[in-house]
């Protein structure tokens, strides 16, 4: 049996959970430093807020709008080793109001020029190859053919970019969809050709680059980008599609691992990009979901199990297990399978 390459995920991703206290509050238990901060209420309504290690705690953006990214050190005001500072304000931090904090490990920084057609523009990035997971700042050149260095070694299956300073949408492109298209994550629309509108040159990234199109959500002269990356590693991280069966029996994904948090969206129809971690939801049926698109509160309904070796819907709900419809999804670990370092007890069931 295959050994996963990373025996505990929980170094490299994690959920934490806590209650906002309306003051200054300081959050440990992450486990590690969290070079990626993705916030988000519970129980009332309020946008998701992202923030990382490259653009500095204090710059935010919301996937849940295309707003520029703001300046404000009331959301995160800094990043420890464990965790995490928050600052007063009740969209992060409204007292008694619970909320959830999902955090990825980057680590190594850098800096350089990007690369391919046009002029070469300044990037930084924080990367870490062990967990398949890179943040990239980049700037725009407008030229079709622009290529950006991921510094990851393998391919990413899964690209997420941002403009930083313009209203622009969040646009997505997987391994689990057809080279020539690509998704908006801020939005709960279909995907889209990228014959009508070029974000990446409909190219798949590269063991080094991510290659751009010449369109002012991915690639405007002069305009600031972010961009995260996430590669499929054994054990840790996965990322694809599947096809649903419109059956309460729903579809299995097999990921290889125990998941610990889970985000599917469908590609041909309109539908919501729903979240499951195994904080929120410790026992199958997991019924407590987020919408990364969406500013609403936490819903509750049965979806889907999460698995010792993948995830298995119980639901034959449109968004997520329509007959004969294809979805992506992306899927981090609680537990591998099988872990390394000789171990041979699979993982556990729930």
């Amino acid at each position: 049996m295959a050994y996963a390459t990373i025996s505990k995920p929980s170094l490299y991703f994690n959920t934490l959970l806590y209650t906002g206290t309306g003051a200054e509050n300081a959050l440990t238990g992450v486990g590690f430093q969290p070079d990626l901060i993705w916030l988000k209420k519970r129980t009332e309504s309020g946008h998701h807020f992202l923030q990382d290690a490259v653009r500095g705690a204090t710059y935010q953006i919301k996937s849940s709008t295309s707003d520029a990214e703001t300046n404000y050190s009331q959301y995160v005001k800094s990043i420890q080793s464990d965790g995490f500072t928050l600052g007063t304000d009740t969209d992060v931090n409204k007292n008694t109001i619970p909320a959830v904090a999902w955090n990825w490990k980057a680590g190594t920084t850098g800096s350089g020029t990007s690369t391919g057609s046009g002029t070469g523009k300044a990037y930084s990035y924080s990367v870490n190859t062990t967990s398949g997971f890179s943040i990239v700042k980049y700037i725009g050149n407008g030229t079709a053919g622009h290529t950006i260095p991921h510094h990851l070694g393998i391919a990413p299956t899964y690209t997420i970019v941002k403009a930083l300073g313009n209203t622009e949408s969040w646009q997505v492109i997987t391994s689990g969809m057809d080279v020539d298209k690509f998704i908006q994550l801020d939005s709960s629309n279909a995907q889209i050709s990228q014959g009508s509108y070029n974000m990446f040159n409909s190219t798949r990234p590269s063991s080094t680059v991510v290659t751009l199109g010449n369109q002012n959500h991915t690639n405007q002269d002069g305009t600031n980008y972010i961009m995260y990356n996430f590669c499929n590693i054994k054990g840790f991280s996965k990322s694809g599609s599947y096809v649903g069966n419109g059956n309460a029996d729903g579809t299995f994904v097999y990921t290889g691992f125990k998941p610990a948090w889970v985000l599917t969206k469908e590609l041909p129809n309109s539908s919501s990009w729903d979240m499951h971690d195994n904080k929120r939801d410790p026992d199958n049926v997991c019924n407590k979901y987020l919408l990364a698109e969406d500013a609403g509160a936490e819903g509750t309904t049965d979806i889907l199990d999460f698995l010792s070796n993948g995830f298995k819907f119980r639901s034959s709900n449109g968004d997520r297990n329509q007959t004969d419809q294809k979805y992506i999804y992306m899927a981090f670990a609680e537990e591998p399978l099988v872990a390394n370092v000789g171990a041979s007890i699979p993982a556990t069931a729930r």
